[in-house]
């Protein structure tokens, strides 16, 4: 497939950390996707919580299978758009790495603990992960992944990180744009969980079609379903209706961002880099009705007391191991031991702790917590 000229192109890469020689049978941008299929960190993302908790049901999405939707979504944009699919799909897998357990009540309790020791962001844990910590080659720490991949993956980053970043944070320093892969991987992630925590909730019996009936996102293609398809079981229409949602926004977001860029006289990467906003996007339209939906979720799903009882013990759990491991850091399993160069109780402690938690699936930490309180001197097994 020939790629548009504002895609970004294999041979024009920033390049690697630490200089390769180039791949025999695949791009550039290949290599990071299978380097990234490949990780330690890519794998625990299946035990991990999206909205709820692994051991809540085997159906419900974990942040694997939310990272195979986003790349799934953002793969077929791409290539409608003539985008670089490999470097698409690579961002979209990578994006959670860092991802604690517990999804973002564990976020946040990580970031609460490590706030006298400069915070906890899980975008910054990602590139953390592919850059340093997965341990798999000879040569160099982490994945060493192009500049680009590792672009998309850093969405957002204060001031104050993007000075310590370098290059990869010249952007949020001069305000400019990462090229379009990365800005469709953002989109292509609220797509993906905005209707599957739909299907999830209304699975779960949290959330009902009643309640989701004056959402407009939804009632407007499952009233269509309905029209169409009379007799369909319930559950079959609950699938064909959240497969037309995400059909309308995929749509819209493809058309619309094919406008932006002709309007724009986009002709380059550079050009891209340029603009004042994102390129990618959906409809003024559409975004608000994404909108919507994004804030019933939040009202009727997210802050369910069902989800927030179970996000509440599980911010106690990460609190706690947190504070064990800081009180007494010989808990650590020994590869993470070894890393401290400090006195106990410093921010470089912390960070290294920070790094163990995070990496823990949600089963791991609560197998560790149990543990831990049930024999609070034993060492742990890593």
């Amino acid at each position: 497939m020939t790629l548009a000229p504002y895609a970004v192109q294999d041979g024009t890469s920033r390049g690697r950390r630490h200089p390769e020689p180039a791949p025999a049978n695949r791009s550039e941008y290949q290599r990071d996707r299978d380097r990234i299929i490949h990780s330690a960190a890519f794998r625990r993302l299946e035990y991990k919580t999206q909205v709820f908790i692994n051991h809540e049901g085997d159906l419900f999405r974990t942040r694997l299978t939310h990272s195979i939707e986003v790349a799934q979504i953002a793969r077929s944009v791409a290539r409608a758009l003539g985008l670089n699919e490999d470097l698409t799909e690579a961002i979209a897998l990578a994006h959670d790495l860092g991802h604690t357990p517990f999804g973002h009540s564990g976020q946040d309790a990580l970031n609460e603990c490590m706030k006298q020791y400069g915070g906890f962001e899980h975008n910054l844990q990602s590139l953390r992960v592919v850059d340093l910590l997965e341990e798999r080659y000879a040569e160099f720490p982490g994945l060493n992944l192009t500049f680009e991949t590792r672009e998309g993956i850093l969405k957002h980053c204060s001031v104050k990180n993007a000075r310590e970043l370098g290059e990869l944070g010249r952007r949020f320093l001069e305000k400019t744009q990462p090229g379009l892969e990365a800005q469709l991987v953002n989109i292509a992630d609220e797509i993906a969980y905005n209707n599957h925590d739909v299907d999830d909730g209304l699975r779960s019996g949290l959330i009902t079609l009643e309640q989701l009936k004056p959402v407009s996102l939804f009632a407007g293609q499952y009233d269509e379903v309905m029209r169409r398809y009379p007799d369909i079981p319930p559950r079959r229409a609950i699938y064909e209706t959240i497969r037309r949602m995400i059909g309308q926004v995929v749509t819209d977001l493809i058309e619309n961002s094919r406008r932006r860029i002709t309007r724009a006289g986009i002709r380059s990467i550079e050009d891209v880099r340029r603009q004042p906003e994102s390129l990618i996007a959906c409809t003024p339209e559409v975004a608000e009705k994404s909108r919507e939906l994004k804030r019933f979720l939040r009202q009727n799903l997210y802050a369910h007391e069902r989800v927030t009882h179970m996000m509440g013990e599980a911010v106690q759990i990460v609190r706690q191991l947190f504070e064990a491991f800081m009180k007494d850091a010989t808990l650590l399993p020994p590869q993470y031991q070894e890393k401290l160069r400090q006195p106990a109780g410093t921010g470089e402690q912390a960070r290294i702790v920070a790094d163990y938690i995070a990496g823990m699936t949600d089963r791991y930490a609560m197998r560790e917590h149990a543990r831990m309180l049930g024999h609070p001197g034993a060492q742990t097994s890593g």
